[in-house]
């Protein structure tokens, strides 16, 4: 079962910090959703976990230094969904989503048995079967997160990134995806979500990961994340938390007063 460790990590954009000395350790089997206001530093430091950008500190994964292990291995190790893609060339969904296995094909290799499979795993699990000899560039936000999700999926990874999973999609597929991303967890992988909103954020997750300003402000369970001071000195909001089957809903109000 697999674990990612981070020590201390920093991440820089120039000369300006992005990510501040953020330590944690994350389990297989664990839905974890990275939170808070735009500019906290969450997808940057998705981007360092998956060796994307240079970060200090350490990140490990099976006590293996995520920079040491190689970009091939890691794209096996790492699936990821990152956030705003924009399809330029009308391929197939099928195609599209074929391209989530590369990182399991050697030079000139083409694809297997196996690989034919966890393409059609992953697009019955993403619900876009029906979409599979669509052009891609033909489709709608909503059908373009999914098919992209499904390609995350077909690498079928101990650990799937996913950065802004909901964007674009209506309720029920969001839903949906928040469904199938427990699912994942539950099967064994570790699950790493950028959310923003809070409320799925904690009905869906077993761990919320807190970020503000680069700084890891709260980490634990939902309900010991959401309070309502760390909504107010992080979102600036006030808003009415209600406990609901053991988890909290959030419901915000109003702006409270600027920080100084």
């Amino acid at each position: 079962m697999v674990t990612l460790s981070l020590d201390k990590v920093n991440v820089k954009l120039g000369q300006r910090p992005v990510v501040r000395d953020v330590s944690a350790r994350l389990e297989a089997g664990t839905l974890v959703g990275v939170i808070g206001p735009n500019g906290a530093g969450k997808s940057s430091l998705i981007r360092a976990i998956l060796a994307l950008v240079r970060s200090e500190g350490h990140i490990a994964l099976d006590d293996r230094d995520t920079a040491r292990i190689g970009r091939a291995a890691l794209a096996r190790a790492m699936a990821y969904l990152p956030q705003g893609q924009t399809l330029h060339w009308p391929v197939s969904v099928e195609r599209l989503v074929g391209l989530g296995r590369l990182p399991h094909l050697g030079p000139m290799s083409r694809i297997s048995e196996a690989d034919t499979k966890a393409i059609e795993r992953a697009m019955t699990r993403a619900d876009v079967i029906a979409l599979r000899t669509r052009a891609a560039t033909e489709l709608s936000g909503g059908e373009r997160a999914r098919v992209l999700l499904a390609r995350a999926l077909a690498v079928e990874a101990p650990v799937l990134i996913a950065d802004e999973p909901l964007a674009s999609l209506d309720p029920g597929h969001q839903i949906d995806v928040m469904n199938l991303l427990v699912a994942e967890a539950r099967a064994g992988a570790l699950v790493i979500a950028v959310l923003h909103d809070l409320t799925m954020a904690a009905r869906y997750c077993d761990r919320l990961i807190l970020l503000d300003r680069g700084a890891l402000i709260a980490d634990g369970r939902p309900g010991e994340v959401l309070t309502q001071d760390h909504l107010r000195d992080v979102y600036g909001v006030e808003a009415i938390i209600k406990t609901e089957t053991g988890r909290p809903a959030v419901t915000t109000l109003w702006r409270s007063p600027p920080r100084v």
